[in-house]
Parts: structure tokens; C-alpha cells; sequence
């Protein structure tokens, strides 16, 4: 029984705007993430009943927009509202689908586990769907700094967001048990509510232990960041393509210098961030000299963010590694590419809503396994937009990828919050993977990142900079990386077996009812006679 049965609907949209504000506030930059279970056991309440599934939509569409409406303000920074809304209102929807699903499974024994099973299914259709999906604002993007996080060694960002889910719908279950205390409910229940709200936490807090330590691994390299800057944010960033090209070199001489007067020591790779140098390195020699005399200057290959157009026209958002005077080696092409931005899916329909269509890019996915050897150390690469998905790194890990780097640029979105956002999910991975990772972004936040997903060390936005530090790298597998996706398969394959479960169950006791009720009418007629 819900909590809030038979109070005006205002009062039900009310609590969803606040479960919405209360998710929100999990996410970074906040450190609030404890705010997460709270706001999943306030939608639980507001949605789950024996209603119209209807109402379990509308409510969790509402507190969907409430909470990606202040999430997402960034991607409508320099091109106008309109993406940025009809982004939050398309993600919300997921939210509605949870609503729903949430009416016809709460009410079944065991509910609490088939609310979060059914928040993980709504998660990986937003994931997926459309257009390869968004999973931005996922419940385990906003646990960098939480107990939950140890979790994702074991399944990946979707047991983070189970537990925290679970947790939610724990709280959920104590509040109704509380709230129904005059009807006689049994004392198990108070005992098997109270243990749902405690064992996902207690669970991630015993895990933190068994993570890897910030020196454990096979042997230590030494592994630099480069932040450059850029000239200006926007849109038009990339405009003075030369400038950021030349900004990134610089840095890297300044190391060069640091490394000669015995400041720090000498990097066995240098990474730069995605689009440092928009002009192709591969076609253009300035641009190409320029990079090979950085990294001879600095003694150590580079991973070289580039925009290349290659030989069949096409477009591609690739890391290079350039090896000093020998030139490039191996490349990731990014595979998983952002709509909207990247490229733009039905343009001709787009372009009818916003001057801006014409500006999204060509850009084509890759195809290879997202591993690039620099060194003799193989490095797993997810350029920016890649490590929000869970595929992004696991053909890499398959591929023996020993150290995790994300390449990216940030100065589209200016001083907003996505790039602790997505510093966050950087976190997320290097605890799910087992893996050190670098962090390399063109104007903040660089970051070095150790397996139990501490930030070492970090830079402050719009400043060039250059992180140094020695990190291990591993060869062993942690058991989220050997399941890969199965654990949300698994969550989205019982989602649909309890609300098959449901649907038969709310039918026969409709069919009860109106027999009941024909009964009724039956017997009363008769006695009327």
C-alpha cells in the first residue's frame, strides 16, 4: 500500500518533483550521493499502488524532468534550450516507464527487489535507445564518492545502481511498514525492511577492502597528462585549430624542461586530450612535425588526440600514438559517437528545429578493440562521449588492456558541471575494470585515477597543465569485467518475467472482482424479488 493513497494528486506530484531534486543532488559536483536512495524511496512511494498505470507513468515522468532537467543544462549551453529540453524530456520518459513498471510489480511478494530490477531495465533502455542511447544520469554515476562504489567490481556500474535502488526501495518498504503499523503487520516485516535498507551498503563497504591498492599490479610506469587549454570555449573553440595544437605542444616542452632539471621524472607515455590537434597529422607536415618534436623534446611517445579524414573521405575522432621521429603507430577511432554533436541522425528533419543542425559533425564510428600499445604498455582508450557506456571499455579489457586513458574535450560545455559528471563515471571504471586511469581533457579536469577509484591527482579548469605520476599496470580481471553485460541482462530478463507475472496476476484478480460484483447484483435481485 502506498503511503500517499488518497491524498490529492498535487500532493503525489509534489513528492515526484522532490524525488527528482532529491537524484539530482546526488550528482557531482555535490558529494551528496547518500541523497540517491532517498529520492529513489520518495518515487517509490509516490508510484507504487494498485492504480491506473497511467498515473505510475505520469508521476515518474514528472520526477524525470525533474531531475534531468538541472542535470543536463550543458548541452544547451551555445545552441539554445530546445536540445537541452527535448534531451531532459526524452530521458524522462525512462522515469515514466520505471513509474509504470513500478505499479504493476510493487505490489507482488518481494517487491523491493523488482523495483530495483525494474530501475536497472528503465537504465538500460535509456542506454540503448534511441540512437544508441544516453546513459547519462545513471544511479551509479552519481557514487564516485560513496559506499556503493566497490560494488562496480563486481558488476559494473548496473549492481552500483541495483544497490543504490534496492536501498531506495528498502526505505520505501520501512516507511510503508511504519505507516501500516495499526494494521497488524508482522514484526518479520519491519526486520526484512530493515535489512533491505542496510545490506547493499554494508556490502560495498566490506568490498573496499578487497580493491586493489594504488601500487598494485604487475610493475609501475610513469604516465603524464597533458592538459593544453584552449583559446576560447563554445562551439567555435576548435576555430584556431593551430592555437590548441600549439598550446598542447608547448605544455609538453614546459614538461620537457621539468624533466631536464630532475623535477619530475620522464614519462614512459604522455597522453593528450581529445582534439588537440584538429588538424590532421596524417595529411598535414607542420602539424606533424610540430607533434613529433614534443615528443622527442619530452622523450616519450604520445597519444595525440586528432580529427583525421581518411582515405575514403570519411571522418573519424581517432588517438594516435606518435612515436617520436618514427611518427604514428597505432590509432583508436572512436566507436561510439555522439549524436547530436558528432553526427546528426534524419538532418533533413533536424535542421526544420535548429539553426544549429548544419554545425553537427560527419564523423564515422570505429571498429577496432580500443586498445593502442605505446611503450610496451597497452593502454584501453575511451574518448570522452565512450566512457559514459558500459561497452566502452570491455573489448579493451578482452584485448588485455593493462591501463585505462580517457582522451577528451570539455570546452564545448564551458564551466558547467559535466565534466566532474563525467570525471565521475572515469571513477566508476577504473573501480569496475581494476584499472589506474588518466584522465586527459583540453580544459579540465585532467585527472590521474588508481583502481579503487581515488583521484591522485587533478587540474582546475581552463589552465594548461601536466600531471605526472607512476601507476601500475595490471593483468589480472576484476569479476564486473569477466560478466561484462550479463548482470543487467539478467535484471531487464527477470524485469519482464515479474511484470508478465504481474499483468496475469492484475487480469485475474479484475476477472475476480467482476465476477464478485455480478454475483452481487445476482443475489440482490433475487432478494428484491
Amino acid at each position: 500500500m502506498a503511503v500517499v493513497r488518497g491524498y490529492p494528486v498535487l500532493a503525489r506530484v509534489l513528492a515526484a518533483i522532490i524525488a527528482g531534486l532529491l537524484l539530482f543532488g546526488s550528482f557531482p559536483p555535490r558529494p551528496w550521493w547518500f541523497l540517491a536512495p532517498l529520492g529513489v524511496a520518495v518515487l517509490t512511494l509516490v508510484v507504487r499502488g494498485a492504480g491506473r498505470l497511467r498515473a505510475g507513468f505520469g508521476y515518474g515522468f514528472v520526477a524525470g524532468l525533474a531531475f534531468f532537467i538541472p542535470l543536463l543544462p550543458w548541452t544547451g549551453i551555445y545552441v539554445g534550450p530546445l536540445p537541452w529540453l527535448a534531451l531532459s524530456l526524452a530521458c524522462a520518459l525512462y522515469l515514466g516507464v520505471f513509474g509504470l513498471l513500478v505499479r504493476l510489480v510493487g505490489t507482488l511478494p518481494g517487491w523491493p527487489l523488482w523495483v530495483a530490477s525494474a530501475w536497472i531495465t528503465a537504465e538500460w533502455g535509456r542506454s540503448n535507445f534511441p540512437f544508441g542511447g544516453f546513459p547519462w544520469g545513471r544511479l551509479a554515476f552519481g557514487q564516485a564518492d560513496g559506499w556503493f562504489l566497490p560494488l562496480a567490481a563486481v558488476g559494473g556500474a548496473p549492481m552500483v545502481g541495483f544497490a543504490v535502488a534496492l536501498t531506495g526501495a528498502g526505505v520505501a518498504a520501512s516507511v510503508t511498514r511504519w505507516w501500516s503499523r495499526r494494521a497488524g503487520v508482522p514484526r518479520l516485516g519491519y526486520v526484512t525492511a530493515a535489512l533491505t535498507v542496510l545490506v547493499m551498503p554494508l556490502a560495498g563497504l566490506l568490498l573496499r577492502s578487497a580493491l586493489p591498492g594504488p601500487q598494485d599490479g604487475e610493475r609501475m610506469v610513469t604516465v603524464a597528462a597533458i592538459q593544453g587549454s584552449v583559446p576560447r570555449l563554445g562551439l567555435d573553440f576548435n576555430e584556431q585549430r593551430r592555437a590548441v595544437l600549439d598550446n598542447h605542444v608547448r605544455r609538453t616542452e614546459e614538461l620537457a624542461a621539468d624533466i631536464e632539471a630532475g623535477l619530475v621524472p620522464r614519462p614512459d607515455v604522455v597522453i593528450w586530450p581529445e582534439n588537440s590537434s584538429d588538424i590532421d597529422p596524417l595529411r598535414n607536415a607542420d602539424a606533424a612535425a610540430l607533434i613529433t618534436a614534443a615528443s622527442e623534446r619530452v622523450g616519450a611517445p604520445i597519444l595525440v588526440g586528432a580529427v583525421l579524414i581518411n582515405s575514403d573521405r570519411t571522418t573519424t575522432n581517432s588517438v594516435i600514438v606518435w612515436n617520436g621521429a618514427a611518427g604514428p603507430g597505432e590509432r583508436h577511432d572512436k566507436k561510439i559517437i555522439q549524436p547530436f554533436g558528432e553526427y546528426l541522425p534524419m538532418r533533413g528533419f533536424f535542421r526544420l528545429f535548429s539553426a544549429y543542425a548544419d554545425r553537427a559533425g560527419y564523423f564515422v564510428p570505429g571498429d577496432g578493440d580500443g586498445v593502442v600499445r605505446a611503450a610496451g604498455i597497452e593502454i584501453g582508450v575511451a574518448t570522452c562521449y565512450e566512457v559514459a557506456f558500459d561497452r566502452s571499455f570491455e573489448d579493451a579489457l578482452r584485448a588485455g588492456a593493462q591501463l585505462l586513458a580517457v582522451p577528451t574535450n570539455n570546452a564545448t560545455f564551458g564551466d558547467s558541471e559535466m565534466t566532474y559528471q563525467q570525471l565521475a563515471m572515469s571513477r566508476v571504471r577504473a573501480v569496475e575494470h581494476g584499472r589506474a586511469l588518466v584522465v586527459a581533457a583540453t580544459s579540465g579536469v585532467s585527472a590521474i585515477i588508481t583502481a579503487d577509484g581515488g583521484v591522485r591527482q587533478e587540474t582546475a579548469l581552463f589552465v594548461p597543465a601536466a600531471l605526472v605520476a607512476e601507476l601500475p599496470v595490471r593483468e589480472d580481471t576484476t569479476f564486473a569485467t569477466r560478466m561484462g553485460p550479463l548482470p543487467e541482462r539478467l535484471s531487464v530478463i527477470i524485469t519482464a518475467a515479474v511484470v508478465l507475472a504481474a499483468i496475469v496476476r492484475r487480469r485475474s484478480t479484475r476477472d475476480d472482482e467482476l465476477a464478485s460484483s455480478v454475483t452481487e447484483q445476482s443475489t440482490v435481485q433475487k432478494t428484491q424479488r
